[in-house]
């Protein structure tokens, strides 16, 4: 830092980067034109969640206030939005930084001139989050004669309510000592790279143009006051990452996120995968009524086949995890279509594919009940102020670390050799009619228009033979009606085209019952894992911390409460009589 004027001002060169692996060279070189390499360059994890007032005060100041969570240590650092261009291109701009809290508003800190400046500005006013900013910083020290200058490498993830909207890296030059002009140096062998290319806006204004471009104008005001790169385009139009590069870029603790509620929910909007090249991507499965009954279901397997393995390059990258949300829908369906149509088939001879699916469906799950976790949760501290929200932080952090667990074990086990052996086999079976079919004799019920009315009105029996329990059900027997209903949901769908257009209408009802019962054991898990994080975690939680968690535990309860008593309309969809006679008449046409 150096003092040019009464506050402290940061000079730093910015570069993005275009190929990490070029850039990660400047971390162990001898020499950087007239700089010389000090010790080996060290990572850490840095969190910083930008901050402001509900109405902007800090931004309609010119400021930015950012809290830097590094292990157990919190910073609060105010820097102002107006920069000066310096020597070789960098930037000088105002910063002033000092200790903080991540349970404590503003008028707990301890003593800094950063605090007095946040509370000249906010007031009484909370604070409330903006954008949070993930990295893994590696930076080392290089000198030229009484010069220092910090060179760090940062691998950044912008985050919204869990979600990652934008990754990109950054070359960082900062001027710790000694003459602003020896930068000049820096600057020309930086810009004389065609991996790098100068970057002068900061990364809050390339996180603003990613949030911008997601949620649009539901922007929150204080960042829709802020100002955009230079020339008022976006600071994210500069060189982004190419999708080959992400994947060097993603590291454990970032989270890759996805939407929030149940797996069922939204199934319908599901993006158009990219195409399997040993599978095509139909727009359904085709089943007919003449169908025979396993050829059937090897439509219905071959159908999802192609999009579960459509979404395993993004899966496997991490950019989207709706592409985990999407996979595990693919296996799930076939799972199904195994549990509708199975007996069609020799069991000693499938039994691989069924214990393969049920393998790669556990793994994919494990990381999408987590990212539902997430997701509900950060939707839940959104709106309140960010003492509370820092408190939950605690519960979060062990969630996100169970779902970057779950995720290296999801991604061992799609590089597996056991897993592609798998792939290639279970993709013969689908496409070999035939394949794996026990014999039928002449007069046995095999094609589709035989066997669909029995095997919907069994499944539909199943369903209301909770009727006799419903008011007094606990949240297990109503999870397990979920589970009748998807089984009958599922039933309908992989024959729909057969049973005609009436048949949707029919999916409709079963499909809310269904997501009710979802979103209410979603909450019911939230509540059970946040109690249990409680007792494991007694001794290490501050008392706002318990606090905070307590109270997210009882929304959580409050929530489950809520939905159970909210089921009739959604059963009464599927049970009432109206119901029954549609489903009567397309059983009937069949």
């Amino acid at each position: 830092m150096s003092q040019a004027t009464n506050r402290p001002v940061e000079v730093e060169l910015k570069f993005r980067v275009a190929d990490v692996a070029a850039a990660e060279r400047y971390l162990v070189a001898e020499s950087i034109g007239s700089f010389a390499g000090g010790a080996a360059a060290r990572s850490t994890q840095l969190e910083d969640r930008y901050v402001d007032t509900a109405g902007g005060a800090m931004t309609r100041a010119g400021f930015a206030v950012r809290l830097r969570q590094s292990g157990p240590d919190t910073i609060v650092s105010v820097k102002s939005l107006a920069r000066t261009n310096g020597a070789g291109g960098s930037i000088r701009r105002e910063e002033l930084e000092g200790p903080a809290d991540r349970t404590a508003g503003p008028l707990d800190w301890p003593p800094s001139d950063a605090r007095s400046l946040v509370l000249e500005l906010a007031g009484d006013a909370p604070l409330v989050e903006l954008v949070t900013i993930r990295q893994l910083r590696r930076k080392r020290l290089v000198r030229d004669a009484d010069t220092r200058v910090e060179l760090s490498l940062d691998e950044v993830d912008v985050v919204v309510r869990s979600r990652v909207v934008d990754r990109f890296v950054e070359l960082e030059a900062e001027l710790v000592k000694g003459d602003e002009e020896r930068l000049t140096g820096l600057a020309e062998v930086f810009s004389a790279d065609p991996a790098l290319k100068i970057e002068r806006g900061s990364k809050l204004e390339a996180a603003l143009a990613a949030v911008r471009a997601v949620d649009g104008p539901h922007i929150h005001p204080a960042l829709a006051a802020m100002p955009m790169g230079d020339g008022g385009a976006p600071a994210t139009a500069v060189v982004s990452v190419p999708p080959a590069e992400l994947v060097t870029a993603v590291h454990p603790g970032h989270p890759e996120v996805v939407p929030s509620t149940s797996d069922e929910l939204h199934e319908a909007a599901e993006p158009e995968p990219a195409p399997d090249t040993h599978l095509a991507l139909g727009r359904s499965p085709g089943v007919t009524a003449e169908d025979h009954v396993a050829e059937a279901a090897r439509k219905v397997m071959r159908f999802h086949l192609a999009r579960m393995l459509a979404r395993e390059a993004g899966v496997r990258t991490g950019h989207d995890l709706e592409d985990v949300h999407a996979m595990r829908v693919a296996t799930r369906r076939q799972r199904a279509a195994w549990r509708v149509f199975g007996a069609a088939f020799r069991g000693g001879r499938t039994r691989r594919y069924r214990k393969g699916l049920r393998e790669i469906a556990g793994r994919l799950g494990a990381v999408r009940d987590l990212d539902v976790l997430i997701e509900a949760a950060d939707h839940y501290r959104a709106d309140l102020p960010v003492t509370e929200q820092r408190a939950l932080e605690p519960l979060l952090a062990d969630w996100r670390t169970r779902r970057d667990d779950a995720r290296v074990l999801l991604v061992r086990e799609l590089d597996s050799d056991g897993y592609r052996r798998w792939v290639d086999d279970y993709r013969d079976f689908v496409r070999t009619d035939g394949a794996g079919v026990v014999p039928v004799g002449p007069v046995e019920p095999h094609r589709v228009r035989d066997t669909t009315p029995s095997r919907v009105w069994t499944a539909y029996e199943h369903v209301r033979g909770y009727e006799s329990v419903l008011r007094w059900a606990d949240v297990e027997t109503l999870h397990e009606l979920r589970i009748a209903g998807k089984w009958l949901r599922y039933t309908l769908e992989f024959v729909r085209e057969a049973l005609g257009d009436d048949a949707s209408p029919l999916i409709a009802k079963v499909t809310a019952l269904q997501d009710h019962l979802g979103l209410m054991n979603d909450a019911d898990v939230a509540a059970s894992m946040a109690r249990t994080f409680l007792v494991e975690h007694a001794g290490d939680l501050s008392q706002l911390e318990n606090a905070a968690i307590g109270r997210y535990l009882v929304n959580r309860e409050r929530d489950v409460a809520r939905l159970r008593r909210g089921v009739g309309p959604a059963w009464r969809g599927v049970a009432g009589i109206g119901f029954r006679r549609t489903l009567g008449r397309v059983v009937a046409r069949i």
